[in-house]
């Protein structure tokens, strides 16, 4: 496999080209039509990392030093010993497009245009570290150097989907004060409808091959900024990411992380569970407004030095997936349960997967049945992974370990997770309980700093020694844990979570609602959906009620993320309730799910 490999005076050469799918310059020899012959590689579940689960936890000891930073000292390292040969040929990123155009970037010349958008972010944005930088960008090789670029500058990193409402953006940028966006064609008029809104905002940065007022061109300042850049020195602790997550009530919470936390942290997936060696071409197909993309196609992934392969694919489509699977060296790939729903209604075994070796899932609970159907297609077993936005990985199924399907596996070395009650006591093996990781006497440093805002959501998940998860499961005698169910009523669909208080919001913004309570209900596909009770007002009631489903779930998309629509809606008369008038979506939850089930 070729991968680009030019000195820096070459590289200062390279033609900067405008296209519809990306703005930067790359080798001639890098951008052509898949034109590669499969090298066959043995179906093994060996681990080349590690020999066993026992001896993976003993080898797990992680030295945290006080200054730290990922570009600094895992991605130019990689690149010293690609100039060095001490590295596969392989590149760092591998990209393509549905027209089957590729761009293959070696770590050096990620290096180099990551090292002219951190000066772009320092000079012509003045940005200084700790400043935030709101990035809405599809899957384009610029979304990757904008996530290098912000460790070598020293800014703070605030991914969003591309989905998001201008509502959705206008919050984020006023609750993280973000003094620059970076965004495409798509999102840019969203930013503009708000940015007068959001005094902190300074800079603007478009990736497109059309100028817009008020706007820098993305492209043209890379192509003329310096290529000499010092990084920055950063402390382990220093902030350097936020995601918002949803939760069960109020606005999404700003999850903070450190340099150590997701920088050091993530090894535990990408040696360990992932698997990976410099040899190693890996897909994830996770949206990058996640941090499931941060997870695996940034840092697990470079970690180890492998491969990172992308396909802008707009919307996930199973033709497509199995035919890259099949047509390029993919040897570990990673989607939600969601996705290998859909893939073993096509019959993968119409395709042969010559390089495949390693599957895996997370993100929601996966199917037993899917597992087996996806095995019996492809000869491969499915490792399921858990975890969260606020940690690296919890528990998962590791290479030569025995898959008990309906089973995330075992803990993660990085934690100490136990079953407990409500108060923090740790319950005995085989009993129902909240998932938990001890914090005490010793915080792990993969863990989340805070919730910055709202701050009093970071008290409310700790209790006793341990950081409660919000999930509920169980541990059996042999350590596998068993997931049961969430504590609170956030819905994970298709692989999003999706807080209920967004959705109830949205409705009750109709005239047509008087009520509503949004609950999950299960689905074949997408594992759950969002579904909606509602209580009609007066005026509706003898309206068509087909008509007024599809009109409420069209408002929903309007004003928030067309995902968190309510696939399903039922009209009630009244909505269950306690005694002090909260709703009781519990109820309505295990009603709809016995229902259906």
């Amino acid at each position: 496999f070729f991968a680009c490999a030019q000195s820096r005076e070459t590289m200062r050469m390279i033609p900067f080209r405008r296209g519809a799918c990306f703005a930067l310059g790359y080798c001639a020899t890098a951008a052509r039509r898949a034109n590669w012959s499969p090298v066959l590689r043995p179906k093994s579940t060996a681990p080349k990392n590690f020999t066993d689960y026992e001896s993976m936890k003993e080898a797990y000891r992680p030295r945290v030093p006080a200054r730290f930073n990922f570009a600094k000292d895992v991605l130019d390292v990689w690149e010293a010993k690609e100039k060095a040969g001490a590295r596969s040929s392989l590149p760092a990123l591998w990209w393509v497009d549905e027209q089957r155009t590729e761009i293959r970037w070696s770590f050096e010349e990620l290096g180099f245009h990551s090292r002219r958008l951190a000066n772009v972010l320092s000079e012509e944005c003045r940005l200084a570290q700790g400043d935030r930088v709101f990035l809405i960008l599809p899957r384009v090789p610029e979304w990757w150097l904008v996530n290098i670029a912000c460790l070598r500058a020293g800014t703070v990193l605030i991914p969003g989907t591309s989905q998001l409402t201008p509502r959705d953006i206008l919050h984020r940028l006023q609750v993280s004060e973000a003094k620059c966006v970076i965004t495409d064609e798509s999102t840019a008029h969203l930013l503009d409808a708000v940015g007068s809104q959001c005094p902190a905002l300074t800079s603007k940065l478009l990736l497109s091959t059309r100028g817009r007022q008020g706007w820098g061109d993305l492209t043209a300042l890379m192509g003329s900024a310096s290529a000499d850049h010092v990084c920055v020195d950063t402390s382990s602790d220093d902030h350097m990411t936020i995601f918002f997550t949803s939760g069960t009530t109020g606005s999404p919470k700003m999850t903070l992380h450190s340099h150590c936390s997701f920088g050091l942290g993530l090894t535990i997936n990408g040696r360990y569970w992932l698997d990976l060696t410099d040899s190693s071409v890996f897909w994830n197909t996770s949206d990058t407004g996640w941090a499931k993309t941060a997870w695996s196609s940034v840092f697990a992934s470079w970690t180890q030095g492998a491969c990172v392969f992308a396909h802008h694919m707009p919307r996930f489509n199973t033709s497509t997936v199995l035919q890259t699977l099949s047509r390029y060296p993919i040897s570990t790939f990673c989607t939600a349960p969601t996705a290998y729903r859909m893939l073993v209604q096509e019959d993968p075994s119409r395709f042969q997967f010559p390089a495949l070796e390693h599957c895996l899932c997370a993100g929601e609970p996966i199917n037993p049945e899917v597992m087996s159907q996806w095995r019996r297609l492809t000869d491969l077993d499915i490792y399921e992974g858990y975890g969260q936005t606020e940690t690296v990985l919890i528990a998962g199924t590791f290479k030569g370990m025995e898959v008990r399907p309906g089973s995330f596996g075992k803990v993660s070395p990085a934690y100490d997770v136990q079953v407990v009650d409500d108060e923090g006591r740790v319950l005995p093996r085989g009993t129902e309980g909240n998932l938990a990781i001890r914090v005490k006497p010793h915080r792990p440093f993969c863990l989340f700093l805070e919730y910055m805002v709202p701050p009093e959501k970071t008290a409310e998940c700790f209790r006793g020694d341990f950081y409660l998860t919000g999930d509920r499961g169980v541990m059996d005698k042999d350590g596998y844990l068993w997931f049961i169910g969430r504590a609170d009523d956030v819905i994970l669909s298709a692989g999003y979570r999706i807080g209920p208080f967004e959705v109830e919001n949205a409705l009750i913004e109709h005239e047509a609602v008087a009520e509503s309570a949004v609950v999950s209900s299960p689905d074949p596909i997408r594992g759950e959906v969002v579904k909606a009770f509602v209580v009609l007002t007066p005026e509706y009631k003898s309206m068509n009620q087909y008509e007024l489903i599809r009109e409420l779930q069209a408002h929903v998309k309007r004003v928030t993320a067309p995902y968190k629509y309510p696939r399903k809606i039922e009209f009630v008369d009244q909505l269950p309730k306690t005694v002090s008038g909260k709703i009781r979506r519990v109820e309505l939850r295990k009603k709809e799910w016995d229902h259906q089930m």
